[in-house]
């Protein structure tokens, strides 16, 4: 699985850090930017990644290949960056309930996280749970996404 990830300046750091843990797992890992904490805007890497994934998304596809993840101060304007672009169902999440559930529930391809929300040892647990959760492909939550997808 390719694991395609971006942050602005306030997610910098922690994107660093989710890049070391998931090369150390064996994933592919593609980083979009920014490059640095110099201040920047946000929606620049929201779309490079989300372009990245939605060329390798097609209309039945359930089992993504591959998976994003947007940090930036809050996590807010990622997802709603995110999920302005067709395919894409970002979700901002701060604990592995909810990364498990929207992965479980929603096919969620993209995680979002705050850096100045969530540290970094409960950040990389949010990871592990959204990358390892599998969609359930119940026909209930087929059926759901279905009607916004």
């Amino acid at each position: 699985m390719k694991i395609i990830i971006g942050s602005d300046h306030g997610g910098y750091h922690l994107k660093l850090e989710i890049i070391e843990h998931l090369k150390g797992r064996g994933f592919e890992v593609v980083d979009v930017g920014s490059d640095s904490d110099e201040s920047t805007d946000y929606p620049i890497y929201a779309k490079k990644l989300t372009d990245a994934i939605a060329g390798d998304i097609t209309a039945n596809n359930v089992d993504y290949e591959t998976l994003g993840i947007l940090v930036c101060g809050t996590g807010i304007g990622m997802s709603m960056a995110a999920n302005k672009v067709e395919g894409i169902r970002a979700a901002l999440c701060h604990d592995t309930f909810s990364a498990e559930a929207t992965r479980e529930h929603n096919n969620a391809n993209v995680l979002c996280m705050g850096a100045r929300v969530i540290g970094p040892g409960l950040a990389l647990k949010v990871v592990d749970t959204f990358i390892d959760t599998p969609f359930s492909k119940d026909e209930r939550h087929v059926r759901r996404i279905s009607m916004y997808s």
